[in-house]
Parts: structure tokens; sequence; C-alpha cells
């Protein structure tokens, strides 16, 4: 009896260390992995990944964690220090960058990592083919008059009501707030009605199920089932595609540069990611993604 209980106490301690070698193996094996955490801008939010994917290969002890949420919830989550990085599709409010300073102590530091042109989709059967600035500013804004594609000069023969559906994004996203201060002005508010989206892909799939509408999105997220309208500043003048090339030249109207924002200076880890973003490699990945890269990255060129 005595026997048979020695072999079995010898078994568990055993088995004991073998659990807790395994265990002391596996944090081992985990020591030195840095997480960068990653949220914000919608729009952006395909291309960070992306960016995560890839650096993953180039430094496989660093992992970059990306969520989406908004321009606007990114920055927030900045301000109370639970993220790293954020992306966001516009520049830091006055009011962000004075909490952000006063709570941290510092400054956030800003980095343009590349640039979108901010397309204008419709369904792919939609017949029209450019559209202005004063006209989107009448369709969009309050007061506008333009709720009809007849108004337009359009037959857009699949919209069976004439009606044009305005799609838009929710209020915390930087792409709702680059179009309203770049389309409607500062002072001037959005019409009431509009389908509100949380997600620019969400946008343009809604906008390829639907032939009477129209609304806004990164050049990114585009598809075979919608159409991006060429844009003038006024109507009747030369109206640009949304491409690479118009955007470095600045003829396209609405194209932006894209940010990453830091709770000052980053930490190594986190400098090198963003030094990797800035790269060749990183900036191939722009382009890819359907976005601009920096022009120091010897993007390729398109047409009109």
């Amino acid at each position: 009896m005595l026997l048979k209980l020695r072999f079995f106490l010898i078994l568990f301690m055993s088995a004991a260390l073998l659990l807790d070698c395994s265990k002391k193996t596996e944090e081992g094996q985990g020591a030195g992995k840095v997480t960068i955490q990653n949220s914000g801008s919608d729009t952006m939010v395909n291309l960070a990944q992306a960016w995560a994917e890839e650096y993953a290969k180039v430094e496989p002890s660093v992992s970059v964690e990306v969520s989406g949420g908004g321009s606007g919830t990114g920055i927030a989550a900045l301000i109370n220090g639970t993220v790293d990085i954020v992306n966001s599709s516009r520049p830091i409010t006055p009011e962000e960058l004075e909490k952000s300073t006063r709570e941290a102590g510092h400054a956030p530091l800003e980095y343009i990592v590349g640039y979108d042109a901010m397309a204008i989709y419709v369904h792919k059967d939609n017949p029209i083919e450019t559209i202005s600035i004063e006209q989107l500013a009448d369709i969009y804004g309050e007061g506008g008059a333009l709720d009809k594609w007849s108004q337009l000069g359009i037959q857009n023969t699949p919209c069976n009501t004439d009606e044009i559906i305005r799609i838009s994004r929710q209020s915390s996203s930087g792409t709702y707030l680059y179009f309203r201060e770049h389309i409607l002005g500062h002072t001037r508010d959005f019409k009431l009605g509009s389908t509100d989206l949380h997600g620019s892909k969400d946008v343009v799939e809604l906008i390829g199920k639907t032939p009477c509408a129209v609304g806004y999105s990164g050049m990114g997220y585009a598809t075979e089932a919608v159409k991006m309208l060429k844009v003038s500043a006024k109507a009747g003048e030369t109206a640009y595609a949304a491409n690479i090339e118009n955007t470095l030249n600045n003829t396209y109207p609405i194209a932006r540069p894209l940010y990453i924002y830091t709770h000052g200076v980053p930490n190594e880890a986190t400098q090198k990611y963003l030094d990797w973003i800035m790269s060749e490699a990183g900036q191939k990945i722009v382009e890819q993604t359907g976005y601009v890269p920096l022009p120091s990255a010897g993007a390729s060129t398109g047409s009109n």
C-alpha cells in the first residue's frame, strides 16, 4: 500500500513538473512580443490592416492590433491613453489638441502617411458621369433644391422614382466632417433624411444595390457595382477623376491627406513601425489598397 502511494505521489509530482515546464516554455516563447494598439478611421481600416499583416512578416515580434470606429472615436481613445496610434482621415481639431495636451502634458505628433481622393459614388447603371461641388452642396446641404436626378438633366431610368437617395456617414467619421467642411462649408448643415452609415465599405455596398443613390467614400472602396463620378469645382468647369495623378497635382477638388497621430514621442517599436509605413514598402501598400502614396515613394499615375 505504501509502495503504491509513493508511486502515485511521484507520478503526480512529475506531471506537475512537466506542466510547469510547459507553461514556462510558452511564456518564454512570448517574451519580448510587442503589441501596438491602432484604432480610428473607417476609411483607413483596410489600409491599416494591410500594413499590420505585412509588417508581421517583417517584424514577427511585433503585433499591430487594428480596429475602426471612426476618426473621432480613435482620437478620443488616444486622448484617454488606450491606444498607441490613431488613423484619421481628418486633421485633429483645436479642441482635441488642447484636451490631449492638457491631459497628457504634451501634444500629439502628426504624420501624413498618404492621400485619399474622396470619391462620389453612384450605381453603375446611373448615366451621370460628372458632378460639381455646387451640385453636391445642393443635394446634401440644408436648403438645397436638388432632390431629383432629372434636375441634373439625367434620365436615371433604373431609378423608378427619380429621387436622389443621399447616403452619408455618421457624425464621428472624419469623412463626414471633411465632406461637410469642403462641400457645405463650416456654417451649413446637412439636410435631414439621409441614410447615415458607420463604415466606408457599407456606403459603397448600399449604393451598389440602390440605383437612385449617391454617396461619398474613399476611392479605395470602389467595386464593380458602382461608378466614381468626375468632380469639378463649379458646374461647367473641367471635371477630374479620382486617381493618383489628379490627387498629387491638386486638380481633383476633394482630395485629402491621411493622418496617423501618436500621443507625443512614440516608443521605439512604434517609431520603427511608423518609419516602415513611410518607407517604399509601406507606401507600396498604400497604392495597392487604392489610395495615393506619398510623392517621394514614386507613385504611379493615372489619367483624367
